[in-house]
């Protein structure tokens, strides 16, 4: 029981006379106190969350997750058996899990400090505004949207209540990331001129035929606000065990790796180009895109976008999965290395990779002066997100650098679809003079579904 809950019990309590509690000194308890814990729901207990979210914030001490909540009611119980078993297996007296099948029930227990959203990524902005809207702090998975209008409500009610927001790109908690932004924006490579990102990509996909909807899944409710259409296994997610669903190759749900990893590189990629909060002034694109089968989400593809700073970036699946900063006096190569999320992603691994590399190793020997640029250091993704709900301090990842990184995915995915150069206005978010390339900012929302009925105050 927080304190201020237990003083106003205690007074609600007296009748006529005056009760005085009984003061216990914190040293009794030290730091595992249970006011001292960061009382945590879980929202989507599928393969990201059991695999990473869970697994990634529950090592932290001052962390305690009492809450589960998924559409379906297999991976809700089995969410609510893998937190238990963690803390059990630790000899540690927990009270049960709580399970919600409906989130926004979640979000009413006065006792939640914040909420980890592990969902498919169109329920990514939603739940994240009604978490804010009920004073909950948030660790998001990317991408945070899948329009740039949503993204944008998303950003200002997270910044106007004050909400601690973690964005999902963990790469920004990789030492190597951090190393090549700093020596790019120290000028260790001379003047910044191009960047090269390579995306991993997806394969096309069968057809597939229509299937009973599991009784455990609320169905109506996954879909969420994006159209009814019939229900498939390979189109949501497995039945059986944790490989990575249907869903991620499928538009209605996502965008494919241009959203999938494209979030987690355009936001490395804006640190070493210092672009973090604004945006290019151009986008250009070709893609190829499935004729059929279920599965239908980009495949090869280019893009190229401009920047008002004079830097042009390049992203293909065509270059190696990473980016490549290249300036007037040589370049900087950074990727995860051997590093994955989880056991399912879809990363070939090269035992010759290197996660540093440089035109002339001597780059990357050379030492960050007092004087000059130091960027964001974090050990760990999910354990920056909870120091900084105790300290109320920004993030390495918050909302709105993640909404911009978010928008270069959503911007290049709709230069795919109109194969022509579309120029852009990063301070409105606007397409300069093209009506049809601004249609395609927002999206329909099937009622009672979407950010377009939450009621903003």
């Amino acid at each position: 029981m927080k304190r201020r809950k237990f003083l106003k019990s205690s007074l609600a309590a007296t009748s006529g006379a005056i009760i005085i509690p009984t003061i216990v000194p914190s040293s009794v308890f030290g730091k595992s106190a249970p006011s001292n814990k960061i009382n945590i729901g879980q929202i989507g207990c599928g393969r990201i969350a059991r695999g990473h979210d869970l697994p990634g914030t529950m090592q932290h001490d001052i962390a305690r997750v009492i809450a589960v909540s998924d559409v379906d009611k297999n991976r809700m119980a089995d969410g609510k058996k893998l937190v238990e078993d963690f803390y059990n297996g630790k000899g540690k007296k927990y009270i049960d899990v709580k399970m919600y099948a409906d989130y926004k029930e979640m979000l009413l227990n006065k006792d939640i400090d914040a909420v980890i959203i592990s969902t498919p990524d169109h329920w990514h902005s939603q739940p994240a505004i009604e978490a804010a809207l009920a004073g909950k702090d948030i660790y998001l998975q990317k991408p945070t949207s899948l329009t740039v209008t949503e993204g944008r409500l998303l950003s200002d009610v997270v910044r106007k209540k004050g909400i601690i927001l973690q964005v999902g790109t963990q790469q920004r908690s990789s030492d190597q990331f951090r190393v090549a932004a700093e020596l790019v924006r120290n000028g260790r490579i001379g003047k910044l001129h191009t960047v090269r990102v390579g995306l991993p990509g997806d394969p096309p996909g069968p057809e597939a035929e229509e299937m009973p909807v599991p009784a455990n899944l609320n169905y109506d409710m996954w879909l969420g606000s994006t159209p009814n259409v019939y229900y498939t296994e390979i189109g949501v997610h497995p039945q059986e065990g944790y490989g990575r669903p249907g869903w991620l190759r499928r538009e209605q749900f996502g965008a494919g790796m241009i959203t999938g990893w494209g979030q987690h590189h355009f936001d490395s990629a804006a640190w070493g180009m210092d672009t973090e909060y604004t945006g290019p002034i151009s986008v250009e694109a070709v893609a190829e895109f499935p004729k059929s089968g279920l599965w239908d989400v980009h495949g090869d593809f280019m893009v190229k976008a401009e920047y008002d700073n004079g830097i042009t970036m390049f992203t293909s699946g065509g270059y190696p999965n990473g980016i490549r900063y290249e300036g007037t006096e040589g370049w900087i190569f950074v990727s995860r290395g051997n590093y994955v999320a989880t056991a399912s992603d879809p990363v070939s691994q090269e035992s010759s990779s290197k996660a540093l590399n440089a035109s002339d190793p001597a780059i990357l020997n050379s030492v960050i002066k007092e004087n000059e640029i130091h960027l964001y250091k974090s050990d760990e993704q999910h354990g920056n997100w909870l120091d900084c709900i105790q300290n109320r301090k920004e993030p390495i990842s918050p909302v709105e650098i993640g909404h911009r990184a978010c928008t270069v995915c959503l911007i290049s995915h709709i230069a795919m679809k109109l194969s022509r150069k579309l120029e852009w206005n990063p301070e409105k978010e606007q397409f300069i003079n093209d009506e049809q390339a601004n249609s395609m900012l927002s999206r329909p929302q099937r009622k009672p579904y979407g950010t377009e009925y939450i009621k903003i105050s």
